[in-house]
């Protein structure tokens, strides 16, 4: 069998059939990604193949810091050649890491190119993908185009400016590109020094003074209904657990004072204020039908040297082992008690965690929105063929699979999109092997409807994009 022909990853003659006939030309909606709307906005181009696959990936710099590459050929000042040759040397150690078949379907999916990057495929490589980066529908709306991504949910801090994603929405171009509202800076309190020059943005963009904590909210609710209006239907929040200190009004005021003041929140007191912000936002997203999105359980610039000298996302973060289920249940159930739990999707990073956020979907149904909270897709350390694969059997296990809102890419690169039919390729090989051992119906149109519904129509529906 070649490697990454047509039927990778397919083992069965009802997996093949599946993704041929129905997964492989689903479009696509990225509902959570890290794109940029301004590369978006200004139809950016990339000046060669190392600026494209190798900026900002912190994926690949970790692979190339395992492999002994000099961080001057990662992170530093050496020239966007000699760093391709630095990923193409390192290609090879990566067999049975989920990078080697990503380059190798970005190779062909994006630049034609089947052939295996190594060192002395590198000059090659190096020069038809530069060719092929300066046709004119080589540019982030061609690549949208090209994929069929119908959506794009781009994630956004409620300081900044919408202006980019109301430049796309004027553009004619056939993506939707909504923003994100993830409001993760706000519950700064132990660091004013950090907080309060975030909220002066806050000040500009929102068009409101915050002076008290009532100015904070009504900042904040501003913020949501310009995202709103700017086709958002998604907030999100990357947490290392959800918090579980309940607050009065009366104590959150207090803090935000002194904190607006300079004094630093204790331990207690920032916990305390960000739970009170957690069940506000929560209000918010359910009076506007959106969908909160929980990200659980990094350990977040573990290697204090290189956070100092790179800073975050630099690929020294790590999975978490963070006690998760009675804070989330805390909160989730906060939510419940006001009648203002909206839909939600729960990720978590540490796989031991599956079944417990996959159960806990379950024990807060409410019978008003078909899979109204979810068991989202594997995330980061996770989004790889085993964690794919165990994401789907706890949620089958537990809950419904049929109604799951499927793949995302997380992703700040424009060739990640061929990680949805990554995706596709394992749901299709795991359902065609169950339906080929007598475990599922041997009812075609019946495996076909799932298969459509989680690679597209599940989210088109859930997220009520109508596109």
């Amino acid at each position: 069998m070649a490697y990454l022909d047509e039927n990778f990853l397919l083992h069965s003659d009802t997996a093949r059939r599946l993704f041929h006939e129905v997964a492989k030309d689903q479009p696509i909606i990225d509902y959570h990604c890290h794109l940029s709307p301004r590369e978006i906005a200004t139809n950016h181009r990339w000046k060669d193949i190392a600026e494209i696959w190798l900026g900002g990936d912190h994926y690949k710099w970790r692979l190339l810091r395992a492999n002994g590459i000099d961080e001057s050929l990662i992170s530093g000042d050496s020239s966007p050649r000699e760093k391709f040759q630095a990923f193409a040397e390192t290609v090879p150690y990566t067999l049975r890491n989920p990078m080697h078949h990503w380059t190798h379907l970005e190779l062909q999916r994006y630049f034609g190119i089947h052939k295996l990057l190594s060192p002395e495929t590198a000059d090659e490589i190096w020069e038809r993908t530069n060719e092929k980066l300066q046709e004119a529908d080589f540019s982030t709306h061609g690549i949208l185009k090209k994929f069929d991504v119908r959506v794009v949910g781009t994630t956004d801090d409620p300081a900044d400016p919408l202006d980019d994603h109301l430049a796309i929405a004027e553009s004619g171009i056939r993506t939707k590109v909504v923003p994100t509202f993830r409001p993760d800076k706000a519950w700064l309190v132990d660091r004013p020094d950090l907080l309060n020059p975030w909220l002066g943005k806050l000040e500009a963009t929102s068009g409101i003074s915050i002076t008290t904590l009532s100015d904070l909210l009504a900042a904040f609710q501003k913020r949501h209904d310009d995202f709103h209006a700017a086709g958002a239907r998604l907030s999100d929040h990357g947490l290392d657990r959800c918090p579980a200190l309940p607050c009065t009004d009366a104590e959150a005021s207090a803090i935000f004072d002194n904190a607006r003041a300079g004094r630093a929140a204790t331990a207690e007191e920032k916990e305390k204020f960000f739970f009170y912000l957690m069940v506000f936002f929560g209000q918010l997203d359910a009076a506007k039908g959106w969908t909160k999105q929980l990200h659980l359980g990094a350990f977040r610039n573990t290697n204090s040297r290189m956070f100092a000298k790179l800073g975050p996302d630099s690929g020294y973060d790590t999975i978490g082992d963070y006690d998760q289920g009675r804070a989330l249940v805390v909160y989730l159930d906060a939510l419940a008690k006001l009648d203002a739990l909206p839909k939600v999707i729960l990720y978590n990073l540490n796989p031991r965690d599956n079944y417990l956020l996959a159960a806990m979907t379950g024990a807060f149904q409410d019978g008003t929105v078909a899979g109204k909270i979810q068991f989202g897709s594997g995330w980061w350390f996770l989004d790889q063929k085993d964690g794919m694969e165990l994401q789907l059997d706890a949620l089958s296990q537990t809950g419904l699979l049929s109604r799951f809102v499927g793949m995302l890419t997380d992703s700040r690169s424009f060739l990640s999109f061929p990680r949805h039919e990554y995706f596709r390729r394992i749901l299709c090989n795991l359902i065609g092997a169950e339906a080929e051992r007598g475990e599922l119906p041997d009812d075609f149109d019946m495996l076909a409807k799932l298969i459509g519904d989680v690679c597209f129509h599940n989210a088109n529906r859930y997220f009520e994009f109508n596109v």
